[in-house]
């Protein structure tokens, strides 16, 4: 039976997808801080799936999943939305969500490798390779030239990068997790439970932190919440969901890989819509780091 690419065409979707979401959540961030932004669109994702899955499932919550699913997605949830989200959010301040997404894209070799002791999957050198750009054209944009004093230096904050490293993290090991535990299950009624264990582990840190007076502000600030709309739809609705479809469907190294496109999709809505200023160096490394794709389709 040929191969349909169903599941390379589902990552290319959830590509397109975040490059929204990135920026309705930079967006928001800037206006109300991350903590709030991360709390506030988890409740619209699992109120947009819910709806979803009650017409497409006739099930309004996952209470057909086994325990193992619950598990492995509960898990799922905290290390890809608590853990990866939170840092990511942050980045989107520090160095903005063009940049911080570009870095997200070593995502697709941290999947990759997992996936290879975790799954045993299997990729051919032509994979390798991709992920070889990936790497490249990141350096392109974040490491600035050697001079006398310093080997190298970086282009953006520091904090900023280790931040975005850090989301990369938490969305590899977040979709090994997701692979184990989902199996042939629903991707949407999957959503689902990832998306509760990250309520549950924002509530907690909301507590923590003490933040619940600048939640309920953010709740009421207009123009963030319309933007929080925007980013929930795409991303912890669409997104997230399309992500676990790519990934049922193809090996989570190639569909990690395709969705880091993001960083060369960016890059037009940030030029015209931030009023972003960009050098040939950026574009020219977005576009290296994204070449390998299309090896993955070969």
């Amino acid at each position: 039976m040929p191969h349909t690419h169903v599941g390379e065409f589902a990552a290319l979707a959830v590509a397109v997808f975040w490059t929204i979401t990135a920026l309705a959540f930079e967006s928001a961030s800037k206006k109300v801080g991350s903590l709030p932004v991360n709390w506030i669109r988890l409740l619209m994702g699992f109120a947009f799936l819910s709806v979803f899955t009650l017409f497409q499932r006739g099930h309004l919550f996952p209470v057909d999943a086994a325990p193992r699913t619950w598990l492995w997605l509960t898990l799922s949830g905290m290390v890809g939305f608590v853990m990866g989200d939170l840092l990511l959010f942050r980045a989107f301040v520090l160095i903005g969500s063009r940049i911080a997404m570009l870095i997200m894209a070593l995502a697709p070799p941290m999947t990759a490798v997992m996936g290879r002791i975790f799954l045993y999957e299997k990729l051919s050198r032509l994979s390798l390779l991709g992920m070889g750009l990936t790497l490249l054209g990141i350096a392109m944009v974040v490491l600035d030239r050697p001079t006398q004093d310093t080997p190298f230096k970086l282009t953006h904050p520091v904090t900023g990068i280790l931040l975005a490293f850090g989301g990369a993290v938490g969305q590899a090991s977040g979709l090994i997790l997701s692979k184990i535990g989902m199996g042939a299950y629903s991707p949407f009624a999957a959503t689902q439970i990832r998306i509760l264990a990250g309520i549950l582990g924002f509530t907690v840190i909301l507590t923590f932190m003490k933040a619940w007076p600048k939640t309920l502000a953010a709740i009421k600030h207009g123009p963030a919440m319309t933007r929080l709309t925007v980013g929930a739809f795409f991303g912890p609705f669409l997104g997230v969901s399309f992500s676990l479809i790519a990934i049922q469907h193809t090996k989570t190294g190639i569909a990690s890989t395709i969705m880091s496109t993001v960083p060369v999709l960016i890059i037009p809505p940030a030029v015209i819509l931030l009023k972003e200023k960009i050098t040939i160096r950026e574009i020219a490394g977005a576009l290296v780091a994204v070449a390998g794709v299309a090896l993955l389709f070969l």
